[in-house]
């Protein structure tokens, strides 16, 4: 393979059904455009370029200075129904339209999420889309890219560095010894250590440890935790600071721990927070990257909308919506999830307003929802999923109507976007199609990971359309509204809960957050399964009569974020029994990457 790529002997679009996706993204470097050629497209100047081997980074700051008063492109939301256990195909969808875009002879970017470790090495792959459909170069997407994923690893765990000995050394030494060394006594509670440690993998065996085993030198002793670093608190600040002051104001905000008087430790009592910003001064500029067509993409912050706000950044947002005329952004998940943390978050800090939203549904997931056999990776689809199954389809399409009519509450009419399969049939297509349109959505066919930008072109035609449109865009709830409030009318009107339950003492706790005169401002990033409407992943469909129990309630107090915790829902995902480890590998003689998806 490697020869034939050398040779050219492959042509657009790369045959998907014979070629992997790693095997399509390293014939499509052959014809890549250059960090120069995309800046000299983009019309940006040569200090706004920062090259990092094949890719580069935006000097968003220089950028914004320059065209901060131009006016904004349009403005896409890409989102799906509940998906399978496999993902739907969004950030194919995502691609695939700045493709059918290109085609259409249209100024088109987007903003995509950077792959996390853990599920690139697990079992979701690195989400790069698929096909024809993907962002290249692959390898560099998915192992690191420019350092952001490595960066906030090191900032978190700096501050849980400088806590730690803080708290040894304050055990150690009497008052006199303290200010010897310039420092004052914090009283750190250790049973009220906030946060833990972070990693990038799923790491089941980390998430309950105890350090400090050892001497009085080798730490303090408790309980700790890791989490998967893309839930960190610091890359929710990164995807929602506006610039390099405000991603330092949120970090010196950070609660660490408190005080045996319940009083917060912070990064800046710490005297940590200029450190941790200092690893994070360039991840602040987003990663410009392309797809295999050559449509420049953004690549900035984190995944997993169920434990984190799972946004690409609003920096990258502010920066495409001056650079093309059409600026299409991903939201991770299902609408009631990544939409509706887009939709009451995300444009509520950034101030900007979406054009529309494209719902990306596939037939398999809603053959799954109306009761079809189990989906996992590693098992075979069953035959339900590859054969024509009318009824069984039908069953499932209320979980489509559910995301339409959630989108349309924020006075969006979106686009749903059928991600074709080879399995697909014209009736099958024709009743999602029907039940769509009676919701009052427009409905487009993409075949983009088969043809491209090409098979894409139906999808450009409705999102172009719907783009002329105005859009009564309006927030589910105001900001005054309580807590309390707030979760039982997500709850209600988007997971189709009929009460909330809160577990005995979390209800007491959203009792204080709301009487907290400092917490007043706080965004509700709700915190829940995507496998499900409700909080139990093999609830499927739209279940109804159903509870939320809300289980605690994490405060970020950088990014002011209370995230109600609906249940049992962990911030360190497992590795399974078949990860995508096992498959990737290098080639020794040319150095390439094998077996990435």
């Amino acid at each position: 393979f490697h020869r034939a790529a050398k040779a050219e002997e492959w042509s657009m679009p790369y045959d998907a059904n014979r070629m992997s996706d790693w095997q399509i993204s390293e014939v499509a470097e052959i014809h890549m455009k250059s960090i120069w050629q995309l800046q000299e497209e983009l019309g940006l100047e040569k200090d706004e370029i920062i090259p990092h081997g094949k890719v580069g980074r935006l000097g968003f700051m220089k950028i914004m200075s320059r065209l901060g008063n131009n006016k904004n492109g349009k403005y896409i939301n890409i989102t799906a129904i509940t998906p399978t256990p496999l993902g739907e195909g969004k950030t194919t969808t995502c691609i695939g339209l700045l493709e059918g875009l290109g085609k259409r002879g249209k100024r088109a970017g987007g903003a995509i999420r950077q792959p996390s470790g853990g599920p690139t090495m697990n079992v979701k792959g690195s989400a790069a889309g698929g096909g024809n459909a993907q962002v290249i170069p692959l390898t560099e997407f998915s192992l690191g890219l420019t350092g952001d994923i490595n960066n906030i690893m090191n900032a978190h765990n700096l501050a849980m560095t400088a806590l730690t000995a803080r708290m040894q050394h304050e055990r150690n030494y009497t008052d006199p010894e303290l200010a010897k060394r310039n420092l004052r006594r914090l009283d750190i509670d250790t049973k009220s250590v906030q946060m833990g440690w972070v990693i990038d993998f799923c790491a089941q065996a980390l998430r309950n440890i105890i350090i400090g085993i050892g001497g009085k030198m080798d730490g303090y002793t408790m309980q700790s935790r890791f989490d998967i670093a893309v839930s960190s608190e610091l890359m929710a600040i990164l995807s929602i600071a506006k610039d390099l002051r405000d991603l330092r104001e949120r970090i010196g905000k950070i609660t660490v721990a408190f005080d045996r008087y319940g009083k917060p430790i912070t990064t800046e009592d710490l005297e940590v927070a200029g450190a941790m910003c200092a690893f994070l001064r360039e991840s602040i500029n987003p990663n410009l990257l392309q797809t295999v067509e050559g449509q420049p993409v953004l690549v900035h912050a984190g995944p997993f909308a169920n434990i984190a706000i799972g946004q690409s950044s609003i920096i990258a947002d502010m920066v495409g919506l001056k650079l093309f005329d059409y600026h299409v952004t991903e939201s991770g998940f299902a609408s009631d999830i990544g939409f509706e943390k887009f939709w009451n978050v995300k444009c509520r800090i950034s101030g900007l307003q979406p054009n529309v939203s494209v719902i990306t549904a596939s037939i398999r997931a809603l053959k799954m929802h109306g009761g079809g056999p189990r989906v996992a990776p590693g098992l075979p689809l069953a035959d339900e999923y590859r054969k024509e199954d009318l009824q069984l389809l039908e069953k499932g399409l209320p979980n489509l109507i559910h995301h339409i009519r959630t989108v349309k509450l924020s006075g969006i009419k979106p686009v749903v976007c059928i991600n074709s399969f080879n399995t697909d049939t014209k009736d099958e297509v024709k009743l999602v199609k029907r039940i769509a349109e009676a919701e009052g959505a427009r409905v487009a066919v993409s075949e983009s990971w088969q043809k491209g930008g090409d098979g894409a072109l139906e999808l450009a035609d409705a999102v172009i359309d719907a783009c002329s449109e105005n859009v009564d865009f309006q927030f589910l709830y105001p900001t005054e509204m309580p807590l309390a409030e707030r979760v039982e009318l997500i709850a209600k009107q988007i997971y189709g809960a009929e009460k909330v339950l809160w577990i005995p003492g979390v209800e007491e706790k959203a009792e204080r957050l709301e009487k907290d005169p400092d917490k007043k401002d706080y965004f509700t990033m709700m915190v829940k399964t995507h496998l499900s409407l409700s909080h139990d992943p093999e609830l499927k469909g739209v279940p109804r009569g159903w509870t939320l129990p809300i289980r605690d309630i994490l405060v970020f107090t950088g990014a002011r974020f209370l995230c109600p915790v609906a249940g049992s829902i962990n911030l360190m995902p497992g590795t399974g029994s078949d990860p995508a480890f096992r498959r990737i590998d290098v080639d020794v003689e040319t150095g390439k990457v094998t077996g990435l998806y």
